[in-house]
């Protein structure tokens, strides 16, 4: 990993956490690698929230995909630490786009939360979600010739505000001009088949090829939840569905 120094981010680091979990997190970890299981990561995921860390050296690494992630590191039992809690700081680092990673000076860090696993947590209470309406789409989207659909925009409760600000920046910065956003429903009309997707007006055409189209695309993953479904779609192919992200 590359890193940078932003700034002294354990100044007024917020309240202290949970003295139980912060235990247990440190339990956790004394585990191997190989030997950690599923149980193993939901006692991780249940407890690491309200655990307390503290701000590692540098404050902001770049992960080796260019992603940035405010750099923590658990807390050695006896040592002096301003305490910073993830439960406590997930606006800051949501308003300032970055992801969490825990111990990276370690040859493999213990966990690396993305933006999107912190803003899940931030709308749902969890960094993961099993279930929900968005569809299972991971290639090229189509929409049938006399397929019903649904249009409009995601709510502040699925995109909210200062995401749409962090994806515009990235794709403006990638060039594209006036990037926009729609949730498309399908099957809307059956509770057992019905299915969403986030859909952006992109197409490997605003690319100079099909490589930079799916690099833009994952990283604009990584700015949302995992269960959601992000597909591209021409801006011509839905009328007045687009709207400017």
């Amino acid at each position: 990993m590359s890193n940078i120094h932003f700034f002294d981010a354990s100044n007024g680091a917020g309240n202290f956490g949970d003295l139980e979990k912060t235990i247990a997190v440190n339990n956790l970890l004394e585990i191997p690698l190989p030997e950690r299981d599923g149980k193993w990561i939901a006692a991780f995921i249940e407890n690491i929230s309200e655990a307390n860390l503290q701000v590692a050296e540098p404050e902001i690494i770049m992960s080796t995909e260019g992603f940035p992630y405010f750099n923590l590191k658990t807390v050695a039992n006896g040592e002096n630490f301003h305490a910073y809690v993830i439960k406590n700081k997930l606006s800051t680092l949501l308003k300032s786009g970055f992801g969490v990673a825990i111990n990276t000076h370690k040859e493999q860090p213990d966990w690396m939360f993305s933006y999107g696993d912190l803003l899940n947590l931030e709308l749902n209470g969890e960094y993961y979600t099993d279930e929900s309406l968005f569809s299972k789409n991971t290639g090229d989207f189509a929409i049938g010739s006399d397929e019903e659909i649904l249009v409009g925009q995601p709510s502040e409760e699925i995109l909210p505000a200062y995401v749409r600000r962090h994806m515009s920046e990235f794709l403006q910065y990638s060039g594209v001009r006036n990037p926009m956003v729609m949730l498309i429903a399908r099957n809307y009309t059956d509770e057992e088949k019905v299915s969403q997707d986030l859909v952006l007006n992109l197409t490997p055409k605003n690319f100079a090829n099909e490589r930079e189209y799916q690099q833009a695309m994952n990283t604009i993953s990584w700015f949302l939840p995992k269960h959601y479904s992000l597909v591209g779609l021409d801006s011509e192919a839905v009328e007045s569905g687009f709207q400017p992200l």
